[in-house]
């Protein structure tokens, strides 16, 4: 063990605080944060406070150890040379590329480890990596800015392109956006440099656009997207002909279609795949259409039907991000500090990704897809990180920077080995019962909840 005896209290009472304080501590490198800023930053420069400070005060805020800006201050200002309005111009003016950055810098590190785990999940489509994309508006701010006090509506600060790894459950890359009003398709062009050959986009209708599909097949990537009403210019070869079944036991059906991209003339075939729904959608719509360039040896009709609806997985990331972290700081109410507190709740859930992998790799994926409460762990991890921060002094934390990943990923076994499983187990609730009829309140606006009691024994 490397950890000295400074550490055996929490490590015997929770593992998976120092798990998480020590990936942090490792991916949120003071010197490594400077070289983002530095690497990115086009015209914010570090005066008194460093964007390593401002990522660390973010970190405090988004594990919920702090409620707001303000609070961490007003506990530790004494530790910055400079005032309180210092820190709040700080994290305003910090650019949005540097707040992309500092996602892409975790995530590629924490997938290097993720990957070495025991146990981990196969790869849905053999040979290549799947990109789940979509989009994540920030919910309105308190209207704190003087151009927002004469408002009641809701002030948006921004919103974000995300990719997200299904397999390794790793938001990989973000595109932050200022203006909440952008159309989503507007930032594609900046999703593409993030492509490789073989990856795989999954993304919903929004995102199928002449220039997007064909921009991912010129960088020799794949993609599954529902094919949207009137964005492309397409031709039918053929018939569409049965695909089997997928695994809900719906009829597929399948053809090939002549895909025209009139900017430059070229055309490409893609597969164009039927699913019938159970019922009509909220449009009245009884089949949805997804397209893909990937070769009929490489995926069935049916594997298709299944890897499209993987897209829901970032939805249970989106809303992880929600619950269980402070990705949505409604006091922040200028974009780019709201955006950067969005980039470091993914950097944080990547971390908290980590430590489900190392538990995947002890007590089995059933454990942690079915049984691991996310809530319950991230509880604990706000609870305690305060009182661990009094008791092992920051200088003790940067072992974990000196570690090779040898030793790192042995920690982090050794310290998830520490856990005791049932800590963490989700308390399901039984079937819902449908809801009894309500008075409307309007005559008695108040009942005596004893008397009612003592009406029902």
């Amino acid at each position: 063990m490397l950890l000295g005896r400074k550490f055996k209290a929490f490590m015997d009472a929770s593992p998976v605080s120092v798990m998480i304080r020590g990936t942090l501590e490792r991916i949120l490198h003071p010197e490594r944060m400077e070289q983002v800023f530095i690497n990115h930053a086009v015209s914010q420069y570090t005066l008194k406070i460093t964007f390593a400070q401002c990522v660390q005060i973010m970190d405090a805020v988004v594990f919920k150890s702090e409620p707001s800006v303000g609070a961490w201050y007003q506990n530790h200002g004494h530790t910055l040379s400079a005032t309180r309005q210092a820190l709040y111009d700080k994290l305003k003016h910090v650019e949005p590329p540097v707040s992309a950055a500092l996602v892409h810098h975790a995530g590629a590190e924490l997938l290097v480890y993720v990957r070495k785990m025991k146990r981990v999940p196969r790869a849905p489509l053999p040979g290549c990596r799947l990109r789940v994309l979509d989009g994540n508006h920030l919910t309105g701010t308190e209207h704190r800015l003087k151009g927002l006090r004469g408002t009641r509506a809701a002030a948006l600060p921004g919103q974000a392109l995300v990719l997200y790894d299904p397999r390794f459950d790793l938001i990989t890359d973000t595109i932050p956006c200022e203006d909440a009003y952008s159309q989503e398709r507007s930032l594609l062009d900046q999703v593409l440099p993030l492509i490789a050959g073989n990856d795989c986009v999954i993304a919903d209708r929004n995102f199928c656009t002449t220039g997007f599909l064909f921009g991912l097949w010129q960088r020799n990537g794949y993609f599954v997207i529902r094919q949207h009403a009137s964005t492309l210019t397409w031709k039918a070869i053929g018939r569409a002909r049965r695909a089997g079944k997928d695994e809900q036991g719906r009829r597929l059906k399948e053809q090939r279609i002549h895909l025209t991209n009139p900017a430059t003339g070229k055309t490409m075939v893609v597969r164009r795949i039927t699913i019938p729904l159970r019922k009509p959608n909220d449009k009245g719509e009884k089949e949805l259409y997804v397209l893909t360039n990937l070769p009929t040896k490489k995926a069935s009709a049916c594997l298709i039907a299944d890897l499209y609806a993987r897209r829901w997985t970032i939805e249970n990331a989106f809303q992880q991000l929600t619950d269980n972290l402070r990705c949505e700081i409604d006091t922040l109410a200028y974009p780019r500090a709201a955006l950067l507190g969005f980039c470091l709740a993914c950097v944080a859930y990547n971390a908290v990704s980590l430590v489900k992998a190392a538990i995947r790799a002890l007590q089995g994926p059933e454990f942690v897809a079915e049984k691991l409460s996310m809530y319950y762990l991230t509880l604990e991890v706000a609870r305690v990180t305060g009182g661990m921060e009094i008791a092992i002094p920051e200088k003790e934390w940067r072992i974990f920077r000196r570690m090779s990943q040898q030793e790192f990923l042995a920690t982090i076994m050794d310290l998830a080995s520490r856990l005791r499983p049932e800590k963490y187990t989700k308390h399901k609730r039984g079937p819902k019962k449908p809801q009894p009829k309500k008075t409307s309140g309007k005559r008695h606006k108040h009942v005596s909840t004893a008397r009612i009691l003592a009406g029902l024994g």
